[in-house]
């Protein structure tokens, strides 16, 4: 009895734990300077704020396409925000009025005229491990 509870238990465990794999495909990768940056939201509160990133990371540019892996994602609505920084900065380059310099992509909304997509309008859910393309703009 007390082995069929443990295995219960360790079953449970592994189910609410479970971590994923997120491989992401860049496509439009301009050239090969500097670094295809990402940042991963897991509630729409923390979207696009710096300061509340669930995950974030990068991968040296790759001109035409870059593969980026993510791993330990748990179960769980996510976004991402994706840039080239092209100059290594770290940062997002944009202009006087705000608008980016560097190309920019999301997991999937795309930028609009005034502004960026809402989390809504990029959120995807993963409960195993995932493959998306994300072309950027």
């Amino acid at each position: 009895m007390k082995l069929l509870l443990l295995l219960v238990l360790g079953l449970i465990t592994t189910q609410i734990f479970a971590q994923h794999d997120l491989s992401l495909s860049i496509d439009g990768v301009v050239s090969e300077e500097g670094d295809i940056c990402f940042a991963i939201y897991n509630t729409e509160g923390s979207f696009l704020k710096f300061d509340k990133v669930f995950k974030s990371g990068s991968e040296k540019a790759v001109k035409g396409k870059t593969a980026v892996q993510i791993t330990d994602l748990p179960d769980g609505e996510y976004a991402i925000a994706i840039f080239h920084d092209v100059n290594s900065n770290k940062n997002l380059d944009t202009n006087i009025l705000g608008i980016p310099k560097e190309q920019i992509a999301f997991s999937k909304g795309k930028m609009k005229m005034f502004g960026p997509p809402k989390y809504n309008e990029c959120v995807f859910t993963i409960n195993s491990n995932m493959e998306m393309n994300i072309q950027l703009q």
